[in-house]
């Protein structure tokens, strides 16, 4: 496989997406991002992964940085509850430093992903993860203020893993939550019909 499709130097991979935002197959193309929450002990910073074909977050990181290790650690909660198809699991962000960096790239490359960026300053090319974040924001985010980091976590990480994976439903996959819409999707493989 080659290694991410590098144009330069600088780790920046050709946007392979292409904001092709579906997909019929569960871990075929994953989306990420990173963005910052405000605590009154300071700023709190939150790296997820998205499957396209689900909407579900697979993995996801805080911490007090924005080092690379932020979103290698997403990624490692990623592939420790997912087992991508060698064939090909298509892996796109913008072109942030933490993803460009050769840590991140050596992981992407060593898991067979195929790694695509986001166009030079251009936020549509990362759409569902954007419009994950403004879901965030709105939602539980902005009407509240945050007195540590540790209540944020907490919270955060419920509202993902208990709200929006399991019981917030998306028009783009039939009004169904991501893990409902995964759950049909196995269950019509392994129906008789299906066989």
């Amino acid at each position: 496989m080659a290694f991410c499709g590098l144009l330069s130097n600088r780790s920046i991979a050709k946007n392979v997406l292409d904001r092709n935002f579906t997909t019929t197959e569960p871990d075929r193309a994953w989306v990420a991002d990173m963005t910052y929450i405000w605590t009154t002990e300071g700023w709190l910073y939150l790296a997820v992964i998205i499957d396209l074909f689900s909407r579900r977050v697979v993995g996801w990181s805080m911490a007090e940085h924005m080092r690379t290790e932020l979103v290698l650690s997403a990624l490692d909660a990623a592939l420790g509850q997912r087992v991508p198809s060698l064939t090909g699991l298509v892996f796109h962000s913008d072109r942030g430093s933490q993803y460009a960096s050769g840590d991140y790239q050596t992981a992407l490359h060593k898991a067979e992903i195929t790694c695509s960026m986001s166009r030079r300053a251009n936020c549509w090319d990362n759409a569902v993860a954007e419009s994950f974040f403004g879901t965030l924001k709105i939602e539980l985010i902005y009407p509240r203020i945050f007195s540590t980091r540790a209540i944020a976590r907490t919270i955060i990480a419920e509202w993902i893993e208990v709200f929006y994976n399991r019981q917030r439903m998306h028009s783009t996959i039939g009004y169904l939550s991501p893990v409902q819409f995964e759950a049909n999707y196995w269950s019509t493989l392994n129906s008789p019909i299906a066989a």
